[in-house]
């Protein structure tokens, strides 16, 4: 119950991001279940579309239906091999769209797995970190927040790590490669390279390409969106913490105080210090101060019930 009430916690804390705006419930983004099936809907489309002109596309070809999923595939993910490719060009045309919107799709539905994945583990990882109960519950919840990103770069890392793994050892026996070469094709593939001298070129080998390919690319690119985040938040992390124990000057006293009366209230610190850090600008101050001096209707420096009452 512990941990179902940490739960609790973490959903109610995702409701506000880190500027204290309140942000959509759950329900108003796509879940994983859905993702999964505008994607399976995408290849399915994509599939019978390549089928129909499979007669414009040229190249070493196993079976129909299983070639127009792999061309699918590999165009979706911009691997391209070169073992099939488009003739005519209304075929050129074709691939041409579905590599922009499978590219989209393809990462977002990496994402939200992800989400859900690091959604099981941040629980079962901070409670482990805490596990002499030294912290309460809001530590707790911050240190999950913090390590949110870090969660889901190593969870990609090693997803990754496995399908390398799983797709040399495929190559070796099924594809008849050596050991090299299929570690060499997996590289090739993962990052998109596809030189196109080693490929899947068996009708189980493109099948089993299908579903790994479209993993592995996806995966890797996901990796290095983590990774910016990662250091950039790290980054933040270092000026914040700077700002925050830094000596103040007499320059910084006369730069915190906004209405020139000598004297820095804590709101002026507080808003001095946020601009510093670069959460907010001047002109959102600005704007949020004309929306104050809209309500202020008596003009007294404060807001009443009167001020926003009709």
């Amino acid at each position: 119950m512990a941990e179902d009430g940490l739960k609790d916690a973490l959903l109610k804390r995702r409701k506000h991001d880190q500027k204290g705006r309140i942000l959509p419930s759950k329900e108003n983004y796509l879940s994983l279940k859905q993702v999964a099936i505008f994607l399976a809907i995408y290849l399915a489309i994509g599939t019978i579309c390549f089928f129909l002109v499979r007669d414009q596309i040229s190249g070493r070809k196993t079976n129909g239906i299983l070639d127009s999923m792999y061309f699918c595939v590999v165009t979706m993910t911009t691997v391209g091999y070169g073992d099939l490719v488009p003739e005519t060009n209304f075929a050129k045309l074709l691939a041409c769209v579905f590599v922009f919107m499978g590219m989209g799709l393809g990462g977002f539905a990496l994402s939200k797995a992800a989400d859900y994945i690091v959604e099981k583990e941040e629980i079962i990882v901070v409670k482990a970190m805490h596990i002499h109960d030294a912290c309460g519950l809001n530590e707790i919840l911050n240190e999950a927040e913090r390590y949110k990103v870090k969660y889901k770069f190593l969870t990609v890392l090693i997803l990754i790590a496995f399908l390398a793994i799983v797709g040399t050892v495929f190559l070796s026996i099924f594809e008849n490669m050596t050991f090299f070469d299929a570690f060499y094709c997996v590289c090739a593939t993962i990052t998109t390279l596809g030189y196109g001298d080693k490929s899947f070129s068996s009708s189980g080998g493109r099948l089993f390409a299908v579903f790994w390919i479209l993993m592995s690319t996806i995966s890797l690119a996901q990796m290095f969106v983590y990774l910016v985040e990662l250091w950039t938040e790290s980054r933040q992390r270092r000026l914040v913490d700077w700002v925050l124990h830094r000596k103040l000057t007499i320059q910084d006293i006369e730069k915190a105080d906004l209405d020139n009366d000598k004297r820095v209230s804590p709101a002026e610190y507080v808003v001095y210090k946020l601009k510093e850090m670069g959460l907010v600008s001047e002109q959102l101050i600005m704007n949020v101060m004309e929306g104050f001096n809209d309500l202020d209707v008596d003009h007294s420096g404060t807001l009443t019930v009167n001020d926003v009452s009709d």
